[in-house]
């Protein structure tokens, strides 16, 4: 087994070959002065069964293009130099959102990207929390693997919240679907009932708008759930809504913390008690200081390690994600 990983998600890699007693494998890039690059393996892959870690998001001198062309062509790299079995570990997948027609002519960009990364020649692809997942399901032909975050929040929150009464709110009707399994997994580990609510909001041409809570969050710690977090807009119209209904706190989490200007703002009201995201990305934004002290960010180095060994040994992501086998 070798990991490698572009030097932009090295840090990330490192923790998750921590995790595997391992040392990420070696690579060189090169970056031309016309903008092209390229990135090639230093070690021998011939037959083994090799992991890229690479998670897609923007950052100063790297745009997602940027870093989707890069692992394209190093999946393609290393499938050339004849890698027994080719695996692109994706934490946060660009372009997940876009996965449908909204509007006549509409592009379905997740299918694209599934296109591109498949002509690699990789056979399978692994992420976290993806946006939607029967559309990312749906649009790959190779083998796809889904992780969670969800039992790193639930053990989280259990010794933050202790025994106050909790109510997972969902800030839209599309994400109610995650509140629910996150509702459930809470329960069972809280040993008691934790209430659900959501929020009735509309998206028209990027303006957001309605804040209606639908469910009980009064005299409760509302935890408002979501997979990412960009502006910080939407939640924290929700904080809001729920804090009029008698909230008792309100804290937001989401796996992806892409927190791109101007959230750091918007984030640091009143309302809002604390933010919890993963380290799947770095944030993108400024973080000012009054926000950094509400900010908790937890490690999926160990489930992406623990992941990656699994597949290397065949064995079962669902016994590994604690879930019912069927």
């Amino acid at each position: 087994m070798k990991v490698f990983a572009p030097a932009t998600s090295r840090t990330f890699a490192d923790a998750v070959c921590d995790r595997l007693g391992t040392a990420p494998a070696r690579l060189r890039e090169r970056d031309f002065d016309d903008g092209e690059h390229k990135i090639r393996p230093l070690e021998p892959v011939r037959g083994d069964d090799v992991y890229v870690v690479h998670s897609l998001y923007a950052e100063p001198g790297r745009s997602v293009n940027d870093k989707l062309c890069r692992l394209i062509f190093l999946l393609g790299a290393l499938r050339d130099a004849g890698a027994g079995r080719l695996t692109a570990v994706i934490p946060y997948l660009a372009y997940a959102r876009k996965d449908r027609k909204t509007k006549s002519r509409d592009p379905v960009t997740t299918r694209y990207v599934a296109g591109m990364l498949e002509s690699s020649g990789l056979d399978r692809v692994v992420t976290l929390d993806v946006h939607n997942l029967a559309a990312y399901q749906n649009a790959f032909r190779c083998r796809s693997e889904h992780l969670e975050a969800k039992r790193l929040f639930v053990e989280h929150i259990r010794e933050r919240i202790g025994d106050e009464p909790i109510a997972v709110v969902s800030p839209d009707v599309g994400g109610v679907k995650r509140a629910t399994a996150f509702r459930e997994a809470l329960e069972e580990a809280l040993g008691r009932d934790v209430g659900d609510a959501f929020i009735n909001k509309k998206r028209s041409r990027d303006v957001v708008s309605g804040d209606t809570v639908v469910g009980d969050v009064e005299d409760r710690v509302a935890i408002l759930l979501d997979d990412l977090i960009s502006t910080g807009t939407t939640l924290a119209r929700a904080a809001a809504a729920c804090r009029e209904l008698g909230a008792r706190r309100v804290f937001a989490a989401a796996t992806h913390g892409l927190l791109v200007d101007p959230a750091s703002e918007k984030l640091a009201v009143p309302a809002l008690d604390g933010v919890i995201v993963t380290d799947s990305v770095a944030p993108i934004g400024r973080i000012s200081d009054a926000f950094a002290g509400r900010l908790t960010t937890l490690s999926v180095a160990p489930l992406i390690g623990d992941a990656i060994r699994c597949l290397h040994e065949n064995g079962s992501l669902v016994r590994l994600l604690g879930e019912e086998e069927d």
